[in-house]
């Protein structure tokens, strides 16, 4: 069985091992990536970065002395809980793009992604907030942000490839909800949601693959990896801890696998249709992914046959999955 997966879905909560899981494909042979895990050259899409400047325009703001946009404060969760509908719009336009071949070059980059972010908040039902800030102010913090905004769409742009033949699209994201609710988690929260809110053409070929653990293990590799001297870093960002009891204290992925239409997938109701995802989980409740950030030259042979084998496993259950469609 040597199916190559189109576009996998890189699920889990914060810190669970998903960047370092990613990393670790990232640096296998390419034989070995396709013969093991039935992965082509990856692509990566990641809603982070956005997370990342959205505080960094409150930052900004916080200095001018004007009201915050998306955070009570740099601790806290989202003011509105429907901008993790913002979020999954954002990775939709970067997979529009993609598919489109599209080099976006604006002449101001901060002033672009502000107008990508708007688009996104009224695609989700947010309100739309940058553009109707003062225009001094919106000026300012555009000047402010132009570089940081200019290298994310750089960064981005420079994973788009000539071609996606034999490529594997990797998009990572976390979705939850407040500690101690009940499922299934009701709108804007889970991953019930925001999975329906993604784009057709990523559902037709979507599988999920999702690292598995314990939200007080989320929060303990968080604390662990979080370097306070890098806050942008994919595998060095720290969450703060209001954020991950108030937005991560729960997901809903082992009840969408128990609740759906057919084994071993999970169900989204979208877009006037229903689709079927194959999903398999990555069991890392007892760690196996932390070394992955140290230098591959320090990694220890037994620790790399734990995840090798555990992602072949998850891996080979949806080639085959796809394969019996």
């Amino acid at each position: 069985m040597n199916e190559i997966l189109d576009t996998v879905l890189l699920l889990a909560l914060p810190a669970s091992g998903k960047s370092e899981v990613r990393r670790y494909l990232e640096l296998m042979p390419a034989d070995a990536r396709g013969r093991d895990f039935h992965m082509g050259p990856s692509v990566q899409l990641d809603d982070f970065p956005y997370v990342h400047m959205m505080r960094r325009i409150d930052d900004e703001l916080t200095v001018l002395g004007q009201p915050t946009l998306f955070f009570g404060s740099p601790q806290d969760p989202f003011k509105d809980p429907r901008d993790w509908g913002t979020l999954t719009d954002m990775i939709n336009q970067d997979h529009e793009d993609l598919f489109a071949g599209r080099r976006r070059q604006p002449a101001a980059a901060a002033l672009d992604l502000f107008e990508r972010l708007d688009r996104a908040s009224a695609a989700t039902g947010a309100p739309v907030r940058l553009e109707r800030l003062d225009a001094s102010v919106r000026t300012h913090l555009a000047d402010k942000l132009e570089a940081e905004a200019r290298q994310l769409l750089a960064d981005l742009q420079a994973g788009f490839p000539d071609t996606l033949a034999g490529k594997t699209l990797v998009i990572e994201f976390a979705r939850g909800g407040p500690d101690g609710s009940s499922l299934p988690l009701l709108a804007p929260y889970g991953y019930r949601h925001s999975l329906g809110q993604l784009s057709p053409k990523i559902l037709e070929k979507a599988v999920i693959l999702y690292i598995w653990v314990t939200p007080e293990e989320s929060r303990r590799k968080n604390a662990a990896r979080a370097n306070p001297d890098d806050p942008g870093s994919i595998l060095h960002h720290g969450v703060p801890l209001s954020v991950l009891l108030h937005e991560y204290g729960i997901d809903d992925m082992e009840w969408l696998t128990q609740n759906s239409e057919r084994p071993g997938c999970v169900t989204v109701q979208a877009h006037g249709r229903t689709y079927h995802l194959p999903v398999a989980r990555f069991d890392n409740r007892v760690d196996k992914t932390s070394f992955l950030r140290a230098d591959q030259a320090d990694w220890e042979p037994g620790q790399v046959k734990a995840v090798h084998e555990g992602l072949r496993n998850a891996l080979d259950q949806l080639a085959g999955a796809v394969q019996s469609v």
